[in-house]
């Protein structure tokens, strides 16, 4: 059985960078399509994306400061997150999907994903 686990989460100050990491049990994680998702107080929103091919893909209130990346000897995607903002504090989900997207197609909403880790939470104090 398949199982992502999330991890890095904490309490952080605005300004400040954390790592989250996104371990996938069961199977090799560079045969998913991996994407993270945030929730705050409304709907479950996406961040990044990368591909089996490594492709990425960012949100537009993330890019620059936030970067995916697979580390395939650990079986993980993680999401480096830099210069954090107060609206950046929510509840962080990693998911995956078998199927191939990119590089020009990504998946940015959480119907396309049917695996779900439980969640890492992120606060940034201003």
């Amino acid at each position: 059985q398949v199982q992502l686990t999330e991890s890095g989460g904490g309490l952080v100050q605005a300004g400040d960078s954390l790592t989250l990491s996104c371990i996938v049990s069961g199977r090799a994680s560079s045969t998913y399509t991996v994407a993270w998702f945030r929730q705050g107080p409304g709907a479950r929103t996406f961040v990044a994306t990368i591909t089996q091919s490594e492709d990425t893909f960012y949100a537009e209130p993330v890019k620059g400061r936030f970067t995916i990346s697979r580390d395939n000897a650990k079986n993980a995607v993680n999401l480096q997150m830099s210069s954090l903002k107060s609206e950046d504090t929510a509840v962080y989900y990693c998911a995956a999907d078998e199927r191939s997207w990119g590089p020009k197609l990504f998946p940015t909403i959480a119907s396309d994903f049917y695996r779900w880790g439980q969640g890492t939470q992120v606060t940034v104090s201003s």
